[in-house]
């Protein structure tokens, strides 16, 4: 018989650090998921954001999306997929008791939200070039310091660093406690914590597209937190594939915090395109109207035209289809969610809820993703941040990489007082991982500014004066 998961045991309000027997808050007005949501939001992690690439550089004459608007707006959406879903659940299972059927009627909504808060919270300054750049520096490495590297850490610790990954750091942000005596990170509910997981697999064995896993395509925690993602797994019941070593199935939950980012990220980039003289309204409408043209309901092709027909302001219309095509997209993949409850909770599905659309849908989206790679993320502003961080998080990591792997050197004492005490580097010989993971974390951790103002500072561009 095929293993399979439980809507009852997959929500939790235990959270990471708990002792085993810790009681749960029982609080009804401020609930364990509603503190989650807030635990996140008053996050310095979290508001260090604002001044994060989303996908054109900041700041600028325009106001586009940064990485805390991106999220504050992928949360609203996924508060909305979260409510939809739950309802459903909530109604289809009406034997099941009060607090499974309160926890999907009112809670699951925050857990998909607080989930796609923190979605990027790990990632570093400069957009996915940040990322990138890590790993250039890493895989680039030769001599002694590559053979050092690979003598005194594990395949999967130098994966660690060879595939950086922001969901993986997102993990480690939340849960990780750094150089705080009490455990546990963020302290937030299993919960949330699994939702955000879209790829449970060590390093070494993710990044395999060819698998057909979905769960392998990247990775979603550092060798150091392995252990805390299996405890989650286990109390919420999430399989683990038995094929592999620390290889895990999707937490059914981690498709509607996926979707909320797919949906989101599609519009909003060629919104803010638009804003900036990229794209024009007409290109906006024939990428995005066709979406309607078999819909019967209230937002059928007609319905959508008139209304943007009454609306004068060229932003405020590309907004209403923005709007309305968001609107859209919650129904039809809360729909699909539902649709393919079984392979869910049975962890077989391996396509996102975006790639489960109809095929005219999928064809309409094809397009959109042609346009906005040509024509959006090749714009030669995004391109030139995108190299800016390659430039400067790949010096910053030399010098701060050099100091942990030559600590003799008088520099290299200078360069490690700049790290956080948050970051702590240790004096012993086997503690190369950890340092070098205080590094990563110190440099992920920057804004897009910080980074750039170090940068500056330590290259001898810009010296401070007393």
């Amino acid at each position: 018989m095929q293993q399979t998961m439980d809507w009852a045991r997959l929500f939790s309000a235990r959270r990471s650090g708990d002792a085993p027997d810790k009681v749960v808050n029982p609080d009804r007005l401020r609930t364990s998921f509603l503190r989650d949501y807030d635990r996140i939001v008053f996050s310095s992690a979290f508001r260090r954001l604002q001044n994060k690439t989303q996908v054109f550089p900041l700041p600028g004459p325009v106001f586009v999306h940064n990485r805390l608007t991106h999220s504050l707006e992928v949360a609203s959406v996924g508060r909305s997929l979260g409510k939809e879903v739950g309802v459903r659940i909530a109604d289809k299972y009406k034997e099941a008791g009060e607090a499974f059927r309160e926890f999907y009627r009112y809670e699951l909504a925050t857990v998909i939200s607080s989930a796609c808060l923190a979605h990027d919270i790990g990632n570093p300054p400069f957009g996915h070039s940040g990322e990138d750049a890590i790993r250039s520096y890493f895989t680039e490495l030769e001599g002694p310091a590559a053979r050092l590297l690979e003598d005194r850490l594990s395949p999967n610790q130098l994966r660690d660093f060879h595939k950086f990954e922001g969901n993986s750091n997102a993990f480690r942000i939340l849960t990780h406690n750094f150089n705080e005596p009490v455990a546990g990170g963020y302290n937030l509910t299993h919960t949330t914590l699994a939702s955000i997981v879209k790829y449970p697999c060590s390093s070494l064995e993710g990044f395999n597209k060819a698998s057909g896993l979905i769960s392998r395509k990247k990775s979603g925690f550092f060798d150091s937190e392995r252990d805390t993602y299996k405890a989650i797994a286990a109390h919420l019941g999430i399989l683990r594939n038995e094929d592999f070593d620390q290889v895990y199935v999707r937490h059914p939950y981690v498709f509607l915090t996926e979707a909320a980012d797919d949906i989101c990220y599609r519009v909003i980039d060629l919104e803010d395109a638009h804003r900036l003289g990229i794209t024009s309204l007409e290109k906006i409408q024939e990428l995005f109207l066709p979406f309607f043209k078999e819909e019967t309901g209230y937002n059928n092709f007609e319905a959508v035209s008139a209304q943007l027909q009454r609306i004068n302001d060229p932003n405020q219309k590309v907004q209403y289809i923005r709007a309305v095509w968001i609107g859209l997209m919650v129904q039809q993949l809360a729909g699909l969610f539902m649709q393919h409850e079984t392979q869910l909770l049975s962890g077989t599905l391996e396509h996102s809820l975006m790639d489960l659309l109809p095929a005219s849908y999928l064809a309409l989206l094809e397009e959109v993703n042609t346009y906005s790679y040509r024509n959006v993320y090749n714009h030669k502003p995004v391109v030139e941040i995108e190299i800016a961080g390659y430039h400067i998080i790949g010096a910053l990591l030399k010098e701060f990489v050099g100091a942990v792997l030559q600590p003799e050197r008088s520099k290299s004492f200078k360069l490690l007082q700049l790290i956080s005490q948050q970051f702590p580097i240790s004096k012993d010989e086997g503690a190369l991982y950890s340092n070098l993971q205080s590094v990563v974390d110190y440099l992920s951790g920057m804004t897009d500014l910080y980074a750039i103002d170090l940068y500056r500072k330590m290259t001898g561009i810009s010296v401070t004066q007393l």
